[in-house]
């Protein structure tokens, strides 16, 4: 199997007319690397994907693929291999002909087809099956073929097109971690296009976050969780709790925020965005609903905060609590669930507390819609 190799995008536009779908990405994926590009429907994903496949020629910009410059360099002639979320396998043909079908089309003989499409049955715990049609199988044996056959071709970066989105729940969870082992075995470069984070953090050496063709941030998922560049990342991954104010004190990284409802705040400044703010300037402020906990004392500090209970929801593993908020929005606390009955009545106050280095502050921005 070949290894993977590294994917540079440099400068890359890509418009249909006057619109623009992707608007000056770099990027660099390492060879290896599971990489993802995450972000809501229509912000740019999949045409990235499509050019680096070499199905869209960007409109300005280079993609490079090895160090190799793929201008002009069509779909077949490149080292890739895409998978659609429509997995399009051959319902007539049996499983291990679906396999090797792109080795049927060089002209390999059925010895060498069947031997190889053994081995990528093997490689993918399928074995046995391969005289099975397509309809004989289940969701994610089916997945587990198309990228057989996506592999059978030994390409060098694996393109995945949000493959998991038509399986239910549990069988995404069990395909994240076939995938991530699957990646392991063959260790070329897997570029995954997804609007699930929790596909995204579970399997990704890195993320990229897309919005409206621009990308926000690239960085592991630890990273864009805990310390997102932007308060569209903040809002899109993850749940969090917005608090509006201005800035009053700065002192290095961190910064206190006088905030409307919840008096002064303490923070961490997110790293991208260390040395861009002043005293005075308009800011939000994040703080996720884990990072909250109930505090023994009245709350008093500026990182605590005082709240009234608008209700609450059992969710199996934990509660989550909802309190008054700022604007008509509400704080969102989660407590794990260590055999309490109830956590709190309507309208009781709380007194909640957080850690600083748990709360991001950056300047005003465009938030993830709800």
């Amino acid at each position: 199997m070949s290894s993977g190799v590294a994917i540079d995008l440099e400068n890359v536009w890509i418009k249909f007319g006057d619109f623009v779908a992707v608007r000056e990405a770099n990027v660099n994926i390492n060879g290896g690397d599971f990489f993802s590009f995450l972000g809501p429907s229509g912000c740019g994903k999949t045409t990235i994907l499509r050019a680096i496949s070499g199905f869209l020629e960007p409109s300005d910009g280079r993609i490079l693929i090895g160090g190799a410059d793929m201008a002009g360099i069509g779909p077949n002639k490149r080292p890739t291999a895409l998978i659609f979320q429509n997995l399009a396998l051959f319902p007539l043909m049996k499983v291990w002909e679906n396999i090797a079908f792109s080795m049927e089309v060089a002209g390999a003989s059925a010895a060498e087809r069947r031997k190889r499409a053994d081995e990528l049955l093997d490689m993918i715990a399928l074995d046995g099956q391969g005289d099975k049609l397509p309809s004989e199988l289940s969701g994610g044996q089916k997945q587990r073929v198309a990228i057989a056959r996506a592999l059978c071709a030994n390409p060098d970066v694996l393109l995945l097109d949000e493959p998991l989105s038509a399986l239910d729940l549990k069988l995404r969870q069990h395909m994240r971690t076939e995938l991530r082992e699957i990646r392991r075995r063959v260790g070329i470069t897997f570029i995954y296009i997804t609007h699930d984070q929790g596909e995204a953090l579970t399997m990704s050496d890195t993320v990229a976050v897309m919005k409206s063709g621009v990308i926000d941030q690239i960085d592991t998922g630890h990273n864009i969780y805990d310390h997102p560049s932007t308060p569209f990342v903040a809002s899109f991954v993850g749940e969090n709790n917005l608090f509006r104010g201005k800035i009053k004190q700065i002192s290095g990284n961190e910064a206190v925020i006088s905030t409307r409802r919840s008096g002064d705040l303490l923070a961490q400044i997110t790293p991208s965005q260390v040395g861009k703010l002043s005293v005075g300037n308009e800011a939000m402020l994040f703080i996720r609903p884990e990072a909250l906990e109930l505090s023994d004392s009245k709350a008093t500090g500026k990182t605590s905060i005082s709240a009234n209970v608008v209700n609450q929801e059992f969710e199996g593993n934990s509660f989550s609590v909802f309190l008054e908020g700022d604007g008509g929005k509400q704080i969102k606390m989660s407590v794990p669930n260590l055999g309490q009955d109830n956590i709190a009545a309507a309208g009781e106050n709380l007194s909640l507390r957080y850690d600083a280095a748990n709360a991001v502050v950056m300047p005003v921005g465009e938030l993830a819609s709800e």
